[in-house]
């Protein structure tokens, strides 16, 4: 693997990582779009998928995308453990598949308009 792909995979591991550590606190931070959680899911999972087009531009977006509804999944049946004090929501689930079809299909747009070009051969 080139380094421009292991880059956006080092980036989209610690996205996910920071996306879901935030997602458990019981307390998180104030963060961008403060009372507009889906906003921030939005923002999370376009950034997420975005960076794994890229990181990994063989696997197929559609795969991509059921990787990140799993993620997606996963932070809500986490956020449903009562001692977070957090609230599962179908609403997120929804919020978070709709950005991540989203980013991986410019990505994709943009993976097509680059080929020859990247992901650089080995």
């Amino acid at each position: 693997m080139k380094l421009l792909p292991r880059l956006f995979a080092a980036a989209c591991w610690a996205a996910a990582l920071f996306a879901y550590v935030l997602a458990c606190l019981p307390r998180p931070p104030r963060m961008p779009f403060e009372g507009h959680d889906k906003w921030q899911h939005m923002l999370a999972f376009a950034t997420i998928s975005f960076l794994a087009r890229f990181a990994w531009p063989h696997v197929a977006a559609w795969k991509q995308f059921l990787v990140f509804t799993g993620f997606g999944a996963l932070i809500e049946l986490t956020q449903a453990i009562p001692a977070l004090h957090r609230d599962a929501s179908w609403a997120d689930l929804g919020a978070d598949m709709l950005a991540s079809a989203v980013a991986l299909a410019i990505a994709s747009l943009l993976l097509a308009g680059l080929r020859g070009v990247y992901p650089p051969r080995t």
